[in-house]
């Protein structure tokens, strides 16, 4: 979106901090397909807390589904790939602030969320479940009331959450899914809103807690994300999704980490 345009001449009802922070708000410019090939690098948004999609491995390097994905969209566009570590809160800032080109960083494809970026066709697939101890009696929403219920702040599962609580339950917030995950294994909340695939970690880590799904709060398909005004990069994006699905390469990636084919991902 442009920013309007302004007189050169001194305007009495605007001061310099008004300008300030409306050059501070400005959005960044588009970024074409022409623009990644001059700089030579594709830099990606990812998450490193979210294995297998993103993780920091023995070496200090980043590895995961999203990240193989994120250096094959690279290496079809013919450039290097820089890695940018992001968090669920800072996604969206950092793509819109020009720090990131895309955004491949498991990003459910809301329509909320699309007011601010644009997405691209689904490319993977995961569920929103409510997780709590099997001892916990929990059949659906309704039986949320009065307890704590973790979710990680601004991703899929706090929205799905806060859509469905009923008045009473707390919500509780923290920064990311692992700060999260520690928050049920030392009991500060009595459930978690959580992805299958961090659901099956926890069950992992602890089964004495015998830890088991309660409902589905959400089916989430996830998009390479983009700024609002890059158009072109945007097709680009959609073509390589759909190139990459067909030809088996996306779904070889998805065996690898998730040991498991590629689910059937809708399109829009």
């Amino acid at each position: 979106m442009s920013m309007p345009m302004f007189s050169r001449r001194p305007l009495a009802a605007l001061g310099v901090a008004g300008l300030a922070a409306a050059a501070f708000v400005q959005p960044a410019e588009a970024q074409t397909i022409d623009d990644v090939l001059s700089k030579k690098k594709l830099q990606v948004g990812i998450l490193v807390d979210l294995p297998p999609f993103g993780v920091v491995n023995a070496n200090n390097q980043y590895e995961g589904f999203d990240v193989d994905v994120s250096k094959l969209m690279a290496k079809y566009l013919g450039v290097d790939c820089e890695l940018v570590a992001v968090t669920g809160p800072n996604r969206i800032p950092y793509l819109l602030t020009g720090k990131v080109d895309a955004l491949v960083a498991t990003f459910g494809i809301t329509p909320e969320r699309a007011r601010q970026v644009q997405f691209c066709i689904p490319y993977s697939s995961i569920d929103i479940v409510l997780m709590a101890p099997k001892s916990r009696k929990i059949t659906g929403p309704a039986d949320l009331a009065s307890l704590r219920v973790g979710v990680a702040r601004a991703s899929t599962q706090d929205t799905a959450i806060a859509a469905v609580a009923p008045p009473g339950t707390r919500i509780m917030r923290f920064d990311d899914d692992s700060t999260t995950a520690q928050a049920l294994l030392s009991n500060q909340i009595d459930a978690i809103g959580v992805n299958t695939i961090t659901a099956r970690q926890l069950q992992e880590m602890n089964p004495s807690a015998d830890y088991e799904y309660k409902f589905v709060l959400r089916h989430q398909p996830n998009g390479i994300t983009l700024r609002r005004n890059q158009t072109e990069l945007h097709q680009w994006v959609n073509t390589f999704i759909y190139f990459v699905k067909n030809n088996g390469e996306l779904d070889a990636i998805h065996r690898k980490w998730l040991n498991a084919p590629l689910p059937e991902l809708p399109v829009f």
